[in-house]
């Protein structure tokens, strides 16, 4: 995985990380990595990358950040 498929989305409050999730997909990656630090943007990536057709694994990390790995 290289970096540009890697979102830091820390310290943004939605709709930033959907968009940010949003314009990366467009690009057609096969599989994408999102960083949240919030439980609203790790509910709304989440429900957007279903919806496009990603499936979702999620690693807690500490400080209540969220690895959203996205895999098509």
């Amino acid at each position: 995985m290289d970096n540009k498929n890697i979102i830091d989305a820390r310290g943004l409050s939605c709709p930033v990380p959907v968009v940010l999730t949003k314009k990366a997909i467009e690009k057609g990656p096969s599989s994408l990595q999102v960083i949240v630090d919030n439980v609203a943007a790790k509910e709304n990536v989440s429900r957007f990358a279903t919806a496009m057709g990603y499936s979702i694994k999620l690693e807690e990390r500490d400080n209540e950040e969220t690895l959203l790995i996205l895999e098509k």
